[in-house]
């Protein structure tokens, strides 16, 4: 067979699927970005899909079950002392937790990487003023910053999302400033250039897509970070206010009952556990899959 016979053969095979890609074979190889993966769909689907499924809702009181232990009678995971049925309220509470998270996460982002772009791509004057600014925010330890700024306003789940992401876009903005400002000098920039193209061009349409990788495992990350805010909010009482379940205030409404219904911490707390590991085991494997530099194997 000619060599040129080969080539036209390889050349007219198709693209390997998507499963099947490089960077997906890399990330299906960590085992621990798997597991994680797993574990934000079930977690998902549980807490979207399992209220439903349901006898008993989350605001259900069933007095005569009051601080049930866990298998011991009709409510699976036991009761709170009101009664209520843990497992409903845990799921419920998941939705605001993972909403919070994943809403935070779109807004801090959103934030990030317009002004990381902007102050990779201009630099000089408006890219160090914006740094500056950017630097003066991280001076200020998030979570002091966090209390104060929520204990000036009228907790819900809005303003507590508005408040987590108003304090973690700086992380992002660095990444994707540090990340333009590396593929500006690249030739696919300059030969945009060249050919005339705008600066809004160049920074959406060359750029910003190239810089994909380190802002997705931001993304990933900044979700671990936000549950993980509004849990300690709400555990301090500055966050979701009852009866709006959360996992943040069912662990600050535990905190009595340690001894005599540890159960009542202890399950708030794996679910917190669960989501924030699995979120960084998943922007762990993201970072190695879309590292070109890893060995393809």
């Amino acid at each position: 067979m000619s060599a040129s016979h080969v080539s036209v053969e390889t050349l007219s095979l198709p693209p390997p699927g998507l499963w099947h890609r490089p960077g997906f074979k890399r990330f299906r190889r960590h085992k621990l970005a798997v597991f994680g993966a797993c574990g934000i769909v079930l977690l998902t689907l549980a807490c979207v899909l399992g209220p439903m499924l349901l006898p008993y809702t989350d605001t259900f009181i069933d007095i005569r079950q009051r601080f049930a232990p866990p298998f011991s009678g009709p409510h699976i995971l036991g009761t709170d002392p009101l009664g209520r049925d843990i497992l409903a309220r845990l799921l419920m509470a998941g939705r605001i937790s993972l909403a919070v998270g994943f809403c935070a996460m779109i807004i801090a982002m959103a934030i990030g990487v317009c002004i990381g772009l902007i102050a990779g791509f201009y630099e000089g004057i408006v890219g160090t003023a914006l740094m500056r600014f950017v630097d003066a925010m991280l001076c200020f330890p998030s979570i002091f910053l966090l209390l104060a700024i929520s204990a000036l306003i009228q907790p819900s789940v809005p303003s507590i999302v508005m408040l987590i992401a108003m304090t973690s876009w700086m992380e992002v903005a660095r990444v994707v400033e540090a990340q333009i400002r590396s593929l500006k000098s690249r030739d696919f920039v300059q030969a945009a250039v060249s050919f005339g193209a705008s600066h809004r061009r160049i920074m959406f349409r060359e750029l910003l897509p190239n810089a994909v990788a380190p802002i997705v495992v931001a993304a990933t990350l900044n979700v671990a970070h936000a549950i993980l805010a509004e849990s300690y909010i709400s555990f301090l009482g500055y966050g979701i206010q009852p009866p709006t379940p959360s996992w943040g205030n069912m662990l600050e409404s535990a905190q009595s009952y340690l001894t005599s219904a540890p159960w009542l911490a202890i399950l708030p707390g794996a679910a917190i556990t669960l989501a924030v590991t699995s979120f960084n085991f998943v922007g762990d494997g993201l970072r190695d899959a879309l590292d070109p530099r890893m060995d393809l194997g």
